[in-house]
C-alpha cells in the first residue's frame, strides 16, 4: 500500500506540475511570481510544521540538525553540478555561436529536471515510509514549487528553439524521473528504519533550501510595498495551506 501511494503521489505530482505550468503559461506569465510565493510558503510551512517535527521525535535533535545542515551544504553543491538553477541560461545572445549556445542550453535543462526529478521522487517515498499524512504533505510542497520551476523550463526550452508541443512532450517525459525516483527510495529507504530521522532531515533541507536560496532571492526584485504586500499573504496562504492538511 505504502508503495502505491508513493508511485501515486509522484506520478500525479510531476504530471500536475507540468500540466499547471503550462495552463499558466499560456494564461499569464506575469503569475508566475504569485506562484513562486505560494510555493515558498508551502515549502517552509512543510518544512517547519511537519517535517522537521517529525525528524526530532524519532531521532536524536543533533543528529537531525546535522542532517540538516550536510543536506543543505549537499543540495548546494548538487545544484551547482547539476545546473538546478537556470537562471543563468537566460543571458542576451552574443555572437554567432548562440544558436549552439541555447540549444545546450535546452539540452541541459531536461537533463537536470529529470535528476532534479529523481531526487523528489527519493524524497517523497522517505516521508511516506514515514506516515502517509507526511507523504502527503511532502508531496504538495514539491509540487507547489515544480509549478514555477516548470514554467521557467518552457520559457527556456521555448527559447532554445523546441516547438511548444515538443517542450511539453519533454517536461512530461523529465516528470517520469520522480516515480523512478519513488520506486527506488520505497526498496533501497524501506529496510533502514533508523535513519529515518536522517532522511527526514534532508528532506527538510531541500524544501529550506530550494526556498531560501532558489526562490526567495526572485521575490527582492520587487521591492515596492505592494509587491511586497502580496508576497507575504501568498507565502503565509502557502503556509496556511499545509495547516489545513495538517488538521485534515
Amino acid at each position: 500500500m505504502t508503495l502505491a501511494w508513493i508511485v501515486l503521489a509522484s506520478l500525479a505530482g510531476g504530471l500536475l506540475s507540468v500540466f499547471a505550468a503550462a495552463f499558466a503559461l499560456v494564461l499569464r506569465a506575469s503569475w508566475v511570481p504569485m506562484l513562486v510565493s505560494f510555493a515558498i510558503g508551502t515549502l517552509l510551512g512543510a518544512a517547519f510544521l511537519e517535517v522537521i517535527p517529525h525528524a526530532f521525535e524519532a531521532g536524536e535533535a543533533h543528529r537531525v540538525a546535522a542532517s540538516i545542515l550536510g543536506g543543505i551544504l549537499g543540495f548546494f553543491l548538487l545544484e551547482k553540478l547539476l545546473l538546478w538553477r537556470h537562471s543563468h541560461e537566460h543571458g542576451e545572445d552574443a555572437g554567432p555561436g548562440h544558436h549552439h549556445e541555447h540549444a545546450r542550453a535546452g539540452a541541459l535543462i531536461v537533463v537536470g529536471d529529470t535528476v532534479h526529478n529523481f531526487v523528489d521522487g527519493v524524497l517523497i517515498a522517505a516521508a511516506f515510509l514515514q506516515s502517509p499524512q507526511l507523504g502527503l504533505i511532502t508531496a504538495i510542497a514539491i509540487v507547489a514549487h515544480e509549478i514555477p520551476q516548470e514554467v521557467g523550463d518552457f520559457l527556456v526550452l521555448l527559447h532554445s528553439g523546441y516547438s511548444r508541443s515538443k517542450a511539453f512532450a519533454l517536461n512530461v517525459l523529465s516528470s517520469m524521473g520522480s516515480v523512478a525516483g519513488g520506486v527506488l527510495g520505497y526498496f533501497t529507504l524501506s529496510g533502514f528504519e533508523r535513519w529515518e530521522p536522517v532522511l527526514l532531515g534532508i528532506v527538510a533541507a531541500s524544501m529550506i533550501y530550494v526556498a531560501v536560496a532558489d526562490l526567495i532571492p526572485g521575490l527582492h526584485r520587487r521591492p515596492e510595498l505592494r509587491a511586497t504586500a502580496q508576497q507575504a499573504v501568498l507565502i503565509a496562504l502557502g503556509v496556511a495551506v499545509i495547516v489545513l492538511v495538517r488538521l485534515a
